[in-house]
């Protein structure tokens, strides 16, 4: 597990990190060495007095698999993590590695078909809520715009949202572990809504994009 204070992953989306500590340069090491796969998790708040512990973590992570990774010359790692699935962690493993290992459950989105009509009326409110939040970013518009396309599916596009949008990582977390795909969008609906009230620097709808490379 690679967990950080500061990052929530969510599945579709592209991450990039800067790895230097030397637990989780073992971490990524054995990765790439087996199945590319590491699981994001979150720290959750007062992480600050046993960071280099085992301080706890929010329950929810999101799976993950090393696209490209490159070794610097100081030894440190600039990669990209590719997120894949939702995982719980059920619990930690005792293991002689560094770093933090667990063992999850993998959770699949709630996604029943009787919603269908109801959710492509809900894609449409969200794509467009934030196609209103762009005019801070021009050059992005054409990217996001082919990005979040209609053919996307409402999970996905949610997915999306959630990791792009600058709210504070307790609510990102709650995007992240809630796996009504119709209540997610109901929740991001709330957030943008609140967002596009107050455009101004520094408020939550601020984007960057592409995202900066995120470090340990």
């Amino acid at each position: 597990m690679f967990p950080l204070p500061n990052l929530v992953l969510f599945p579709h989306v592209m991450q990039p990190l800067h790895v230097f500590e030397p637990r989780y340069r073992e971490l990524l090491e054995d990765a790439v060495k087996d199945d590319r796969l590491i699981a994001m998790a979150v720290l959750s708040p007062g992480w600050e007095e046993n960071y280099e512990g085992q301080p706890p973590l929010y329950p929810m992570a999101c799976l993950g698999r090393v696209a490209t990774h490159h070794r610097l010359e100081d030894g440190t790692y600039n990669l990209l993590l590719l997120g894949l699935r939702r995982v719980r962690l059920i619990r930690e493993l005792s293991c002689s590695c560094r770093y933090r290992m667990g063992e999850v459950e993998v959770c699949d989105d709630f996604n029943p078909p009787q919603h269908a009509t109801a959710q492509v009326a809900m894609q449409r409110q969200l794509r467009e809520a934030f196609l209103k939040m762009l005019p801070s970013l021009p050059e992005a518009q054409d990217q996001v715009d082919q990005l979040l396309g209609t053919d996307v599916s409402l999970a996905v596009l949610t997915d999306i949202i959630s990791y792009m949008l600058d709210i504070d990582l307790c609510n990102k977390e709650a995007l992240l572990a809630q796996l009504d795909v119709c209540r997610r969008a109901e929740m991001l609906l709330q957030h943008l809504t609140v967002a596009a009230a107050d455009m101004s620097p520094g408020a939550a709808g601020q984007f960057s994009f592409p995202p900066q490379f995120s470090v340990n």
